[in-house]
């Protein structure tokens, strides 16, 4: 098992590859099946705002609430979209709004 997994676009990939890390670029219609298999092969998993939204929204809810493998949605190279705002995502899914 890898300590790290990366799904995204193939100039941010190529870094997190130089560190080390085991990657995965989501071709269309795939997107939750790397997902999966990277969850099941390391301890952490970042991923792109696009190959974040190309999950289902319930997946990757999921998955950012779940301890393990810790998963992390984390801005691209050249910063082309923005993460989740991640506190709104736990509000929604713990049921609480914000004030």
């Amino acid at each position: 098992m890898h300590d790290l997994a990366f799904i995204g676009d193939e100039l941010t990939a190529t870094g997190f590859r130089l560190a080390g890390a085991r990657t995965w670029l989501s071709p269309p219609g795939e997107a939750r099946e790397c997902f999966e298999a990277a969850r099941a092969a390391a301890a952490v998993v970042l991923l792109t705002p696009q190959a974040a939204a190309a999950l289902p929204a319930d997946a990757l809810e999921k998955a950012l609430a779940e301890a393990a493998p810790l998963t992390l949605v984390v801005e691209d190279l050249l910063a082309s979209a923005a993460p989740p705002d991640l506190e709104a995502l736990m509000r929604r899914a713990l049921g609480v709004e914000g004030t």
